[in-house]
């Protein structure tokens, strides 16, 4: 068992499904290990992003960068992809048949697993090599000793052959029965590109399933039994598996003893080999993120890397500020021009904000008089930047702003279906919105509203004749703010976030001049006009996600769920995982203005739902707890258990002090009252400790509730384990240790007489670990798991009302 080290070369953070992972675990200095830090100090402070730190041989200067002769390069730089786990190597126990579970072999030396070599297998630096020689079978197979039912036995393909020429050639992964030809297993086709999953009888398989073999997906292989039905499994890292097979359990696999087998073959070409290693191995991740730096460092000859990584929240900690919630969905939707036209008073251009290098809109004149002042108009209520005031002399003179939008947009408009969208104002009818035209004038769509102020779309596709429909949306010419949206994949208009229109315009392509506030030198808009959003796109139902900007702009989603906006705010992040925890997901406030950053407003979240936010471990994405993954926690919800002695017992210490101690809390909510929560025997007996609370519940009493949550918890804290150090390789719950995540529980029994009680059980609020050769400490930080304990009516533990729990909000 130890450390497994993977590098993601050229390979982008944000698309893991795009990386080839190279392992370079030989690389890693065992002595000094890997140390990572991940989580929080208490339950009280924030996660912080989580580090890895180790130390690499660059002896052959592949790990320097710019280092042209490297077999890396150029990838050797600045956040290159870096994952990190624990492979776990089984073993067997008792005597044999051993159950496949406990087969495992790192291939660092010979075994003794294996009873047959032909054909050249053998093992060599650490990898079991099964060549593909022409002509020759290959064959490396353990001793009949190994039973399937309730078992599993996976490897991976570290080195994966190439056709070379050869017509035929495979290269096997088999379970094997004492029958020649009666075998199930993974089938390699190299010649073809397919990866097959078979049970053959008589070297037959009558209903194969095929997939394409794919070097980052199908690297690791399982087969594996239970309940009667074999599955065929495979995984990009040993961790997440995905079935390509299952079948009832053949008969001979629970009444044999079996063997393992690699095995290849070639007919012709030239030779090369199949690799495999960590047989068996049971993966953990610990890390996911990227490499900060490669300083290259020198001990006379001897040369090294020390790296340190850091996982997502680097990422989202530079991003820019966000802007409002408006702009901000506008741009998750990856328009292809996007004019918020709030630049300030005495601008006279505006630009696109969609980084897709559409041309910026120029104020310009149409006959004599009128102003265009920008920064003069108030915009959408949840979006308040200003907007520009359009005051025209007359409906054909004034100014209007133009835009030629580019090869690119026009492009994109002819092969794709196109979407518009904008706000608006004015309290004339009659007038133009914006215009969209054809560099060859042909094509042209023009939205405006009639003469009794209806929305209304005008189009020409031949360059002669119009074709005039209008949205059933009444009167628009209010002096009221409006927002609509079309798409062209199902012609559907809405108006104000509701569909009005469906089956409207006709088909447009080649669209590239925008022409905002006029047409044709006429219909001069008088008003404002702001967020004008266009783009052409392959996909259908947009349209629908376009309508919610209405709601964006108007509330910004006051009211949702803490989940949602959770996810909502990760969207604009670019993080598309969001693993939800719990059941609790509270109403909130509306996002708020723009101007801070995508992690604060996360934070404002996980706050005011005293939830847990932090950083997968295993892939880029996000993981976020409500406050009920941690109700009542039970015996039947902890990752294991520990005896005291069992740890490392100089590390131990049992904390009754005022660090966490609260019983005054003054809450305050976006629009609400502020109101203050205190517990007045507290406050007698340990003077007052108060805290400032702003969060974004969406009622009074709801802001009561959480306050009174802290102060129920906090008034009178009892003593707690804050760190618990385990030296968890030598455990026989090793796996289960590795298991324990942040809000994971687990107990520590037997504790020395003169500690309160015989057992604690503890929350894990973060840890750190230094993974060595034989050697993994874990340092756990935890919080008293009691502290989280609710009432439930009735129940005998959890339903005595102030003597063990506590209300629930």
């Amino acid at each position: 068992m130890g450390v497994l080290v993977e590098m993601g070369w050229g390979g982008l953070v944000q698309a893991p499904w795009t990386i080839t992972w190279t392992d370079i675990t030989h690389r890693v200095d065992q002595i000094q290990g890997v140390t990572i830090t991940r989580g929080a100090s208490d339950e009280l402070s924030e996660t912080q992003p989580g580090t890895a730190t180790l130390t690499l041989d660059n002896q052959d200067g592949a790990l320097t960068p710019g280092n042209t002769t490297s077999p890396y390069y150029p990838f050797v730089r600045r956040n290159a992809p870096i994952r990190i786990s624990q492979a776990v190597v089984p073993t067997t126990v008792g005597a044999a048949p051993w159950p496949l579970s406990m087969m495992g072999d790192s291939f660092d030396s010979n075994s003794g697993l294996w009873a047959t070599f032909t054909g050249g297998a053998s093992v060599v630096g650490g990898r079991a090599r099964i060549p593909l020689t022409p002509g020759v079978t290959s064959v490396m197979q353990s001793a009949r000793q190994w039973t399937l039912p309730g078992a599993s036995v996976c490897a991976r393909l570290t080195t994966v052959p190439t056709p070379n020429g050869s017509a035929v050639s495979r290269s096997n992964f088999f379970v094997e029965s004492t029958t020649v030809g009666t075998r199930l297993g993974f089938q390699h086709n190299v010649s073809t590109g397919k990866l097959r999953a078979v049970n053959l009888v008589g070297d037959v398989d009558g209903a194969p399933a095929d997939v394409t073999f794919s070097e980052i997906d199908h690297r690791w292989m399982r087969i594996r039994e239970a309940s009667g039905q074999v599955y065929w499994e495979t995984s990009p890292d040993g961790w997440e598996w995905t079935v390509r097979r299952t079948l009832a359990t053949p008969s001979w696999v629970t009444s044999q003893s079996l063997v393992v087998s690699f095995n290849a073959v070639r007919t012709g070409g030239t030779g090369d080999y199949a690799e495999w290693d960590l047989l068996g191995a049971q993966i953990r991740p610990r890390f996911y993120g990227t490499v900060n730096e490669w300083p290259v460092g020198w001990e006379g000859l001897y040369s090294s890397v020390t790296i340190s990584a850091t996982d997502l929240f680097k990422r989202l900690n530079r991003l820019p500020p966000l802007m409002s919630c408006l702009s901000e969905e506008i741009k998750a939707l990856g328009p292809l021009a996007y004019y918020p036209l709030t630049e300030p008073t005495g601008a006279t251009s505006a630009g696109d904000l969609s980084g897709a290098t559409a041309g910026p809109l120029s104020v310009t004149q149409v006959g004599a008089g009128g102003t265009l002042e920008f920064g003069t108009a108030t915009g959408p209520a949840a979006a308040p930047e200003s907007l520009p005031t359009f005051t025209p002399a007359s409906a054909t003179a004034g100014k209007c702003l133009v835009a030629d939008m580019g090869p690119g947009y026009e492009a994109a408009s002819t092969g794709n279906w196109n979407q518009q969208q904008a706000w608006f104002s004015t309290s004339t009818p009659g007038r133009v919105i914006f215009a969209l035209t054809g560099s060859a004038g042909t094509m042209q769509i023009v939205w405006s509203l009639n003469g009794s102020g209806a929305l209304q779309a005008e189009a020409m596709t031949d360059g002669n004749t119009w074709v005039t429909a209008t949205v059933a949306s009444g009167n628009l010419a209010d002096g009221k703010l409006h927002h609509f949206a079309y798409d062209e994949s199902s012609n559907n208009v809405y108006v104000d976030g509701v569909l009005k229109t469906s089956g409207f315009v006709n088909w447009m392509v080649g669209l590239r001049n925008l022409t905002v506030g006029a047409y044709a030198g006429g219909r001069l808009w008088s008003g404002t006009i702001g967020h004008i959003m266009l783009t052409a796109t392959q996909y259908t139902g947009i349209g629908s996600q376009m309508a919610i900007h209405y709601q964006a702009g108007t509330t910004a989603f006051a009211g949702e769920r803490a989940d949602v906006r959770m996810t909502r705010l990760a969207k604009y992040a670019g993080v598309n995982s969001v693993t939800i925890f719990g059941t609790t997901h509270d109403p909130v406030a509306g996002q708020g203005e723009g101007g801070s950053g995508v992690v604060a407003r996360m934070r404002e979240v996980e706050a005011t739902e005293s939830g847990r936010l932090y950083a997968e471990r295993d892939y880029y994405g996000l993981a976020y707890q409500s406050r009920d993954q941690r109700y009542n926690p039970d015996p039947a919800s902890e990752v294991f258990t520990i005896a005291y002695a069992d740890l490392n017992t100089l590390g131990v210490q049992l904390a009754d002090d005022d660090q966490k101690l609260c019983n005054q809390v003054e809450a305050s909510r976006p629009g609400g009252a502020t109101q203050k929560v205190t517990a007045a025997s507290s406050v007698l007996a340990f003077g007052l400790y108060g805290q400032q609370l702003s969060i974004l519940k969406t009622s009074d009493n709801s802001l009561v509730d959480a306050a009174s949550w802290i102060v129920s918890r906090y008034a009178n804290p009892d003593p707690e384990l804050r760190e618990v150090p385990i030296e968890a390789y030598t455990m026989p719950n090793y796996l289960s240790i590795l298991d324990a995540e942040i809000s994971s529980f687990f107990s520590v029994t037997g504790l020395p007489a003169q500690a309160p009680a015989a057992s604690m059980r503890v929350t894990v609020e973060g840890y750190t670990e230094t993974i060595k050769e034989n050697s993994h400490t874990i340092q756990f930080r935890t919080s008293a798991s009691a502290r989280d304990s609710v009432w439930v009516l009735g129940d005998a533990t959890y339903g005595r009302l102030d003597s063990t729990t506590r209300l629930a909000y």
